[in-house]
């Protein structure tokens, strides 16, 4: 009985030390994913730092961006409100309508041309010369700004 016993603690001594240097690994092992998760959840927290903090700023820049937009469309509707806006937009409709004829008509350039210094010439007068002082003294019943404005309110 002796022979076995010796033989239980031959085998059994073995046996603890495999079970010791398992433990020893697995533990070892186990400490190492503690780790490595713990460095992964800072870099996780990190990251989802800094992207919040662009995200929020991303956020501002927008609002910052919409209320600019916002800004800018009411000063446009303003600006396009103005005493005078109208008038130099229809003005610029003109022009380019005079640009295009000028272009694809050969015989309205040079008349137009002509027409063009005539009434240059005439508005000339009007500011100076002798014709401002007679519209002055003398007022006309009827005039070109009154059909202008005629014209825009049949038009509008």
């Amino acid at each position: 009985m002796e022979n076995i016993i010796i033989g239980v603690a031959i085998g059994f001594i073995p046996m603890l030390v495999v079970l010791i240097v398992q433990y020893s690994k697995h533990a070892t092992k186990a400490k190492e994913h503690k780790q490595e998760i713990a460095r992964l959840r800072s870099m996780l927290t990190d990251r989802m730092d800094l992207e919040s903090d662009g995200l929020s700023k991303l956020k501002g820049e927008i609002a910052d961006l919409k209320a600019q937009n916002e800004n800018l469309r009411i000063s446009l509707r303003t600006y396009a409100q103005k005493p005078g806006r109208k008038e130099v937009s229809r003005l610029h409709v003109y022009q380019q309508a005079a640009d295009r004829l000028t272009i694809n008509s050969p015989g309205f350039g040079a008349a137009w041309q002509a027409a063009l210094k005539e009434s240059e010439d005439e508005f000339e007068k009007t500011f100076y010369g002798i014709q401002p002082f007679i519209r002055r003294v003398i007022p006309l019943k009827s005039s070109d700004a009154n059909v202008v404005g005629r014209l825009e309110k049949d038009q509008d």
